[in-house]
């Protein structure tokens, strides 16, 4: 990757946006930072980062919040960097939209490789093909564009990250994956082994897709190997 980055860095803390700068402009990369939420949404627009460091507590609106709002305008890596570390906490972050979650204190060397590893998984998606997606068994279609999942004659709207599992998933019809591949494909190999985020996003998925999400049609689970998606008498769009 020769192209010089630019990364947009979100906390009310002055001495963590200065050490982070430091070290991103370090390696390289172009920063541009914001001490708030909202001027952060505002720079977000202004600049279009390549990627967002983003921390959760702040004043008037939190990360979290942030991130949603940033999800309805981009598709760009957002990592949480935060002292907020309950499994509740990370689980609301990936929720909000994140691509990864770090907790402070943080190890220097690790921030920088998630953030390359977010960084090359956001040019293999843009290399990968993009507009419409008709999936070879499936009476409907994805829309990478816009990340819609069209089915049963309804259009569901997907987060990037939602989008990428279900991509992979409906590429794989009728074929149960073990949740470390499907970390592997979205994530890559650095969230290999945490299966509890993969059920959350099967979850969510569920509630947006299904009719009776506690009766799926789609998306089933193989207790102890994995999920798979089903289009047996999927209707027309």
């Amino acid at each position: 990757m020769n192209q010089k980055f630019l990364i947009l860095v979100v906390d009310d803390q002055e001495e963590a946006l200065d050490m982070l700068s430091i070290m991103l402009e370090g390696q390289g990369f172009e920063v541009v930072t914001s001490k708030d939420a909202i001027s952060g949404l505002r720079a977000a627009f202004r600049y279009h980062p390549d990627a967002i460091l983003l921390d959760v507590m702040m004043p008037e609106v939190d990360g979290f919040e942030a991130c949603r709002r940033l999800r309805e305008m981009t598709a760009t890596p957002i990592i949480f960097v935060t002292a907020k570390g309950t499994i509740e906490d990370v689980m609301e972050g990936f929720s909000a939209g994140a691509d990864d979650y770090i907790i402070k204190p943080y190890n220097k060397n690790e921030l920088l490789v998630r953030l390359w590893a977010c960084l090359r998984r956001a040019k293999r998606n843009e290399d990968r093909s993009d507009g419409i997606i008709i999936p070879q068994g499936i009476r409907g279609m994805l829309d990478r564009d816009r990340h819609e999942l069209i089915i049963n004659g309804r259009s569901v709207y997907l987060t990037p990250k939602e989008f990428e599992v279900m991509h992979y998933l409906i590429s794989h019809i009728g074929k149960v994956l073990q949740p470390d591949a499907i970390l592997n494909y979205v994530w890559g190999g650095e969230r290999i082994g945490d299966p509890d985020l993969i059920k959350q996003y099967i979850y969510r998925l569920r509630q947006k897709i299904e009719t009776d999400p506690d009766n799926p049609r789609y998306l089933h689970t193989v207790w102890g190997e994995g999920y798979y998606f089903d289009a047996i008498d999927v209707e027309e769009v």
